[in-house]
């Protein structure tokens, strides 16, 4: 039985995301820190309200995941902070709220998910990244700092853990995902924007990929973006 686990589940690409892999047969978890679902709750999915920063927290999912759901298949690590502000204006607090979401919180999940899969001989491990991974902005340190982090630990897994079948998968989405926060927050042209659902069968045919032709890392963009 393929067993997905997608952390930071939302609206958007998550939602697309657990879609996808329901209708292929995947059982389907979704992490949040406030337990959000699918409206319809479809048979073989899973919503857990997790702090993927917390240790604990990570361990008692990962427990009930595996008593309900079954040994972990595939890792989607979507869970961010975006903190963009003046540095000196930046907290530890919040330097290392962002960090813990998306750099320990990737660690944790991965700890947690990896004995599954290297016991199966197979398996995937696909973080989300951003443009702050590669480039650091203004404003950007605690974003940045931890993006970069993330992009560096899963070089170190798809290093260690590539031989023993476990495909390590690193994206740049080097936009903005069109959707609520897009278009309140940012203010946003959709036409500048990027589609949530093409960004998920991107995702699809990266997991899809044989183990004599894998990507570890891609950037994904709208065609209108200036890099």
């Amino acid at each position: 039985m393929k067993n997905a686990v997608i952390t930071g589940f939302g609206q958007g690409l998550s939602e697309f995301l657990a879609r996808r892999l329901l209708d292929r047969g995947y059982r389907v978890t979704g992490l949040s820190r406030g337990g959000r679902g699918l409206a319809e709750s479809p048979s073989g999915f899973l919503a857990l309200a997790c702090d993927v920063g917390e240790p604990k927290a990570v361990s008692e999912a990962f427990d009930r995941i595996h008593a309900e759901q079954g040994p972990t298949t595939l890792l989607i690590h979507n869970a961010a902070q975006l903190l963009l502000d003046d540095f000196m204006q930046t907290t530890p607090q919040q330097f290392e709220s962002v960090w813990r979401t998306a750099c320990l919180g990737g660690m944790l999940c991965t700890q947690a998910a990896l004995p599954n899969m290297l016991e199966g001989g197979a398996g995937t491990l696909l973080f989300t990244g951003a443009t702050a991974s590669v480039k650091a902005g203004e404003k950007s340190a605690a974003f940045a700092s931890a993006k970069f982090g993330l992009r560096g630990l899963a070089q170190a897994l798809a290093r260690q853990y590539g031989k023993q079948g476990i495909h390590v998968i690193h994206t740049v989405i080097d936009g903005v995902i069109w959707g609520e926060r897009a278009e309140r927050v940012f203010k946003m042209d959709p036409k500048r924007c990027m589609d949530a659902e093409a960004i998920a069968d991107a995702y699809l045919h990266l997991i899809d990929q044989p183990p004599s032709c894998w990507t570890h890392e891609i950037d994904l963009r709208p065609n209108v973006a200036t890099f």
